[in-house]
This record gives C-alpha cells, sequence and structure tokens, in this order.
C-alpha cells in the first residue's frame, strides 16, 4: 500500500497565452518533482503536462521544447481555444491513463509549489481528493477580495456544495478521477463537480502568491461569466427565487385590488398615476431578469442535448 502512495505523480498545467510565466513555472516544478523523486516520495515516472488551450502566442512552442529537451515535461494541444476548465479537464484524463494521483494548478505561479509536499502527505493518509485553500487574501486588493467572498456566499446561498477559497489547485487520486470521468456536464465548472465525488478529503492551506507575469485570464466581465456558469451548474435555486419573487407579486397584486376596491366603495378618488407607472416599470424589469435567467438554463439544456466534445486533442507529446 505504502509502495502505491508512492506513485506517479501528474501535475496538470492549463496554459493560454502564457509564454512570459512559463520557463519559469516549468523550472519550478521541474525542481520539486525531481526533489521529490529524489526523497523517494514519487515514482521516476512522474510527470507535467502542460495544456495548450488554443494559446494565440509562443507557448505551445516552448512546450515542444521543454518536452524534447526533457521527458520530464509532456504537452497536450487542444484543437481550439475551449476554456479553462475544459483544458484543465483535457489534462486530467490525459493523465488518469497514466498515473496513480494528479495535482492541478494554474501556470501563473500563485499556487505554492511547496504545498505539494502536504498534499503527497494528506495523499498517503488516505486522502483521495486534497483542496489547496488560501489561507488569507491580503495580496487581493478591496475590490477582489470583497467580491470572490460575496461570490462564495452567493454560491452557497444558491446551494452549491463549494470549498471556501478554494480555485483549481487540488490534489486528485486516479479513483476520483476515473469518479470524475463519470459526469458528462458540457457545461463545466470543476470547482462544484469534484465536492460532488465525495470519497475521503482533506484540506491543505497555503499563503497564495501574486502572479510571476503576464496578465490574468479572469478579468471582472468573465469572473461574472465563470459565477453564472456555476449557479446554473449546480443550482436550480434561482428559478425557485423566480417561483417565490411571482407569487409574493401576485399576493401583494391582490392586496392592492382590496385596497382600491374599499376606497372606490368609500367614494374617494385614487389618483394613483405615479405608482401605477412605477409599478408596470418595476414588474417589467422583473419579467425581463426572470426571462433571463430562464434563457440561461434553456441554453445551457440546449448545449447539454447536443453533447459537443468537451475537447478535442490535436497533439500529445509523451515520452517515446
Amino acid at each position: 500500500m505504502e509502495a502505491a502512495r508512492n506513485g506517479r505523480l501528474y501535475c496538470v498545467v492549463p496554459c493560454y497565452n502564457e509564454e512570459e510565466v512559463l520557463p519559469e513555472t516549468s523550472r519550478r516544478l521541474g525542481e520539486k518533482l525531481r526533489a521529490l523523486m529524489e526523497a523517494g516520495q514519487i515514482a521516476p515516472e512522474s510527470r507535467i503536462i502542460f495544456v495548450d488551450d488554443g494559446s494565440k502566442d509562443a507557448t505551445w512552442q516552448l512546450i515542444e521544447g521543454l518536452h524534447a529537451q526533457d521527458p520530464l515535461f509532456q504537452g497536450v494541444k487542444l484543437s481550439r481555444n475551449r476554456g479553462h476548465q475544459n483544458a484543465l479537464l483535457a489534462g486530467l484524463m490525459t493523465a488518469m491513463l497514466h498515473c496513480d494521483m494528479a495535482i492541478s494548478m494554474d501556470a501563473d505561479l500563485q499556487d505554492d509549489v511547496n504545498a505539494i509536499d502536504e498534499m503527497l502527505a494528506r495523499y498517503r493518509e488516505g486522502a483521495d481528493i486534497v483542496y489547496g485553500v488560501r489561507s488569507s487574501r491580503e495580496t487581493d486588493t478591496a475590490f477582489k477580495r470583497s467580491t470572490a467572498q460575496g461570490y462564495y456566499r452567493l454560491m452557497q446561498g444558491m446551494g452549491a456544495d463549494l470549498v471556501y477559497n478554494h480555485a483549481d489547485f487540488r490534489l486528485m487520486s486516479v479513483r476520483a478521477l476515473e469518479a470524475l470521468s463519470e459526469f458528462k456536464e458540457v457545461n463545466l465548472f470543476l470547482r462544484g463537480i469534484v465536492p460532488m465525488i465525495g470519497l475521503r478529503t482533506a484540506i491543505v492551506t497555503y499563503e497564495r502568491g501574486t502572479r510571476y507575469a503576464g496578465e490574468s485570464k479572469y478579468p471582472l466581465f468573465k469572473m461574472l461569466q465563470f459565477a453564472m456558469e456555476g449557479i446554473t451548474s449546480l443550482s436550480v435555486r434561482p428559478i425557485r427565487l423566480i417561483t417565490g419573487l411571482g407569487i409574493t407579486i401576485f399576493l401583494v397584486s391582490i392586496l392592492v385590488l382590496i385596497y382600491c376596491l374599499v376606497r372606490y366603495a368609500q367614494g374617494q378618488t385614487i389618483q394613483g398615476w405615479t405608482t401605477t407607472v412605477l409599478s408596470v416599470w418595476a414588474i417589467g424589469g422583473l419579467t425581463m431578469i426572470s426571462l433571463g435567467v430562464i434563457g440561461e438554463y434553456i441554453g445551457r439544456i440546449y448545449l447539454e442535448t447536443k453533447a459537443r466534445p468537451r475537447y478535442i486533442i490535436e497533439e500529445y507529446l509523451a515520452d517515446r
């Protein structure tokens, strides 16, 4: 059992236009895995998989060069840009065929490579999934910190089972990866799907650093899209809220109708122009929002029923 727990580790790193940071990322990750191999913590067959998510810069050329120089590095090239979550899944499913456990992390070096040691320790203790969780958000701006905290509260309020302050830095055993492969969603939100697997879990805290180089691939608009993706992929509570809102408005309208009838019976004229206009605008706005939320769900159902491939691998650089 101990030998199996000190097995083949594959690090999966999605990359999109990461030519500025990739040389440093490969150096640090390479040094970490070689040190773990020398210490007997992982098998010599362990590898690092860089997944090129349709980059427009020289990212793939750098990956090819790394692989040519050192078999420790492997590369997966997607046929086109499919988004971070699909690229991550492509790497994990590729690693699943060769590894005993896999660690996913971003290419920007904000995830602490030294936390890998403790992740492996939790894995050897029997955990199938080990979450890397930020110990604090002191490096974030006040705006990003407040929006991130609001995002997690919103997701939890909508019924999503998320690990607080966890992104995609995690270790998964091959058993957990095989369970993940059973989830067939086209609209991927791995942060919400992985906790659904169950199995034994553990948490490792780390201090998240600043981005080493390049620009963030998740500006505000993409973060909002990602949040909507997560909510609609994991919960139907927004639709239930719309139903509750509709019932509430209907009950209020009955009370207003009774009030109007009473005032009419008393022979008192009701001005009511401002109230009427405001009511029309308010109900019209709520109707449009409700249709938009329902439309999001219908759109995702449409994509799921098509069952298009979540990614297509154009090239895989592996051991010769």
